[in-house]
């Protein structure tokens, strides 16, 4: 039988440390080119540009 906990946590303790386990909203942007929104700092999943220039080649039949 292993370790057993000599007192019970509190419910107070116990959601003080579960306070930062929430899931948080994604922040977006939208992009420059085709207005989509975006993750910061990638390229454009629609448009395949980041930072003003075509740096993957994105199929058209994705783009519509």
């Amino acid at each position: 039988m292993g370790p057993l906990p000599k007192r019970k946590i509190s419910k107070g303790r116990r959601d003080r440390r579960r306070a930062h386990d929430s899931i948080k909203t994604a922040n977006l942007v939208q992009c420059n080119n085709c207005g989509e929104m975006r993750l910061p700092h990638t390229v454009c999943p629609s448009c395949g540009q980041y930072q003003g220039r075509e740096v993957v080649q994105v199929d058209k039949e994705k783009r519509s």
